[in-house]
């Protein structure tokens, strides 16, 4: 009697898992925190992912819809609650605008990138909606608070893509020496103002700096009417 065979399926490869938007940022993530940002592209992620490019296009418009995704995808390491043992709200908003430094500041090219990007993603919305909350704590008029949240955000994002790229790049680093050495070495007959300013225009550590740019930030939305009309 003849035994019937089970046919043998001539796939060798497993079926590959469907394509997501969420899968596809996690992978992108993966690659920016082993080979960096650049490498997060739409031809590099198809190689991962094992597909063709065209295919990431049903997800992603861009590679710059694609770099988007991954900065919200970081700043959900934001810590909202930061600062919550604080005294108040002016404390509890410099936690979280510090933390949000932090996260950026451990990837400096997505901090740049975040410079030039309209973030719109779900993390980027509660980060503005905490710091909109914390700020309205002031007392503060509603469109000092509106404006102000912008100017709050671009200082720390400015911070962490300048102070980040610094300590990552050597040739940043090379520019920075090259620059306080130019500085220190000035005529002060000719600048005599950065002479006069010296050595403080240099001096600080970048926490402190940080902290002290929130503070006159926070000082000047509390106490800065907007222009007439503009509210």
């Amino acid at each position: 009697m003849d035994v019937k065979r089970e046919p043998v399926s001539r796939r060798v490869r497993p079926a590959k898992p469907a394509l997501t938007r969420h899968g596809i940022v996690e992978t992108a993530m993966r690659i920016m925190r082993a080979e960096g940002l650049e490498k997060v592209t739409m031809r590099r992620l198809a190689q991962e992912l094992d597909t063709g490019p065209a295919s990431l296009y049903v997800y992603m418009a861009n590679t710059a819809e694609l770099h988007a995704a991954v900065l919200d995808a970081l700043l959900g390491e934001v810590d909202l609650a930061a600062g919550e043992a604080g005294e108040g709200w002016r404390e509890r908003l410099f936690a979280v605008l510090s933390s949000y430094t932090r996260v950026l500041f451990e990837h400096p090219q997505l901090a740049r990138s975040a410079l030039v990007a309209r973030p719109s993603g779900v993390n980027y919305l509660r980060l503005v909606e905490r710091v909109l909350g914390l700020l309205s704590a002031s007392g503060a008029p509603r469109g000092q608070v509106a404006w102000g949240v912008d100017n709050l955000l671009l200082h720390a994002t400015a911070t962490a893509a300048e102070h980040g790229t610094q300590q990552r790049d050597p040739a940043s680093r090379e520019d920075w020496d090259a620059l306080t050495q130019a500085v220190s070495a000035v005529d002060e007959t000719t600048h005599p103002m950065i002479s006069a300013h010296m050595p403080a225009l240099l001096a600080g550590a970048v926490e402190d700096r940080l902290a002290w740019g929130f503070d006159v930030l926070v000082n000047g939305i509390t106490h800065t009417p907007l222009p007439s009309g503009a509210d």
